[in-house]
């Protein structure tokens, strides 16, 4: 059986910590940073973890 490829978008968005998680980088930083509130993108900024809804599918995509 030839091995699982994996997926190289996810792999450049997606970090796995030493345990395991899986971190993402918000949505809605890139364009329009005018018209949406200081406030807004400060909580925009950092990371936060993948759903654990997604994780599942998220891991199969990166090989896991």
């Amino acid at each position: 059986m030839p091995k699982n490829k994996t997926h190289s978008g996810t792999k450049k968005r997606i970090k796995v910590t030493g345990t395991g998680k899986l971190l993402r980088q918000k949505a809605g930083t890139r364009h329009r940073l005018e018209v949406k509130s200081s406030e807004h993108t400060r909580r925009l900024a950092g990371t936060t973890s993948v759903s654990p809804a997604d994780a599942k599918r998220v891991r199969k995509m990166l090989g896991g």
